[in-house]
């Protein structure tokens, strides 16, 4: 099953993340908006995952799993959830925290259940701890984009001969990786584009003071600049031109639980999916504009309800699941292997990786 959401966050928003776009490890980078709540907190329930104060538990008799969010748009798409749990019937219990490592870290030491992080931390983690967790469903997809202050790119193939400012976290990362893919995908040589590795905040400067002047930044760096000079524009969507080469979506965050906590637990875990879904399909959902634009502001997301209903429409929010999760993923991996071994843990996930694909 699939539900998607088309992306940009707004720009109160985007330009109060600015600093922080980027990934702390060589992981995808579309992880990076706001929060759900404020990192390190937890919202519905008690924070060890036992249900609330009068031992309410979540469908299937058991404990609510406890959920930790990547900061970004996960946090969006979980507000009703949250909003839920608070009401009296949690689904999870909810931590958000602005990077990977955090996540990884506590998947390892078993302080959570079930986690949202980018793809290819999620291969990595499995390879580490061979049959620890399972992915229940991707999340996010691609974030990252090529942007011109003025007009000569329009497709990854313009690009040869040119200058391109990027990150300097994601150099040997993941967007690394699909840059190059596409590039070659596109007739370029990767050789052929003098890359300039820079801060976020560099790149900014840069493309502000010049008059001209093309860079790769992911969302909500990339829309922060859009909005600080109307001159820069969108030129190439990395997730447009994967599609178009590889005929598939980029999928570049997922949701995963650890096995162990999968099969104690089965209802909850297929309680949290149903919860987890309605609760996108209910913030995305103009009608429920105003309640859900509220709830985003109580939880942090946003700095107020204005802001958050302009933002909600612009989040990249989707749903994937079972075989399509499965084949989706697969290509993703397959290409990353093929690039860096060592960027999605040294091989492909054996197929117990992907839960709910017999």
């Amino acid at each position: 099953m699939k539900r998607t959401l088309s992306v940009f966050l707004t720009a109160a928003l985007a330009l109060s993340l600015l600093a922080g776009c980027g990934p702390k490890e060589p992981v995808d980078s579309g992880s990076s908006a706001p929060t759900s709540v404020q990192p390190g907190s937890t919202s519905s329930s008690q924070p060890d995952g036992s249900g609330d104060a009068s031992g309410d538990t979540s469908a299937g008799n058991g404990p609510v799993p406890r959920l930790m969010v990547l900061s970004g748009p996960t946090g969006v798409g979980a507000a009703k959830l949250m909003a839920d749990g608070d009401a009296g019937t949690p689904a999870a219990t909810v931590e958000v925290v602005t990077d990977n490592a955090q996540v990884q870290a506590a998947l390892n030491n078993k302080d959570v259940d079930i986690a949202a992080i980018a793809t290819n931390a999620a291969a990595m983690l499995s390879a580490k701890n061979e049959g620890s967790i399972q992915v229940l469903a991707i999340n996010t997809l691609g974030v990252l984009y090529i942007l011109e202050k003025g007009d000569t790119v329009h497709s990854m193939a313009d690009l040869a001969g040119k200058t391109l400012y990027a990150p300097s976290n994601t150099k040997g990362a993941n967007p690394e990786h699909i840059l190059n893919h596409l590039l070659e995908g596109n007739g370029v040589n990767p050789d052929d584009v003098s890359i300039e590795w820079l801060t976020p905040q560099e790149i900014t400067a840069k493309m502000t003071s010049s008059d001209a002047g093309i860079c790769m930044l992911p969302v909500p760096a990339a829309t922060a600049l859009m909005v600080q000079d109307s001159a820069v524009r969108e030129a190439v969507s990395l997730s447009d031109a994967w599609e178009d080469l590889e005929g598939s979506p980029l999928p570049m965050g997922c949701v995963v639980a650890r096995t162990a906590y999968i099969e104690e637990n089965p209802q909850q875990v297929e309680a949290f999916l149903s919860a987890y879904e309605k609760s996108i399909d209910y913030i995305s959902d103009p009608v429920n504009s105003a309640d859900a634009s509220a709830l985003v502001a109580e939880y942090g997301i946003a700095p107020n309800a204005k802001v958050a209903a302009a933002a909600i429409p612009q989040c990249s929010l989707t749903y994937v699941t079972g075989q399509e999760m499965k084949d989706m993923l697969e290509s993703y991996y397959e290409i990353l292997f093929q690039a860096e071994p060592k960027s999605i843990g040294g091989g492909l996930p054996y197929d117990s990786f992907y839960y709910g694909v017999s």
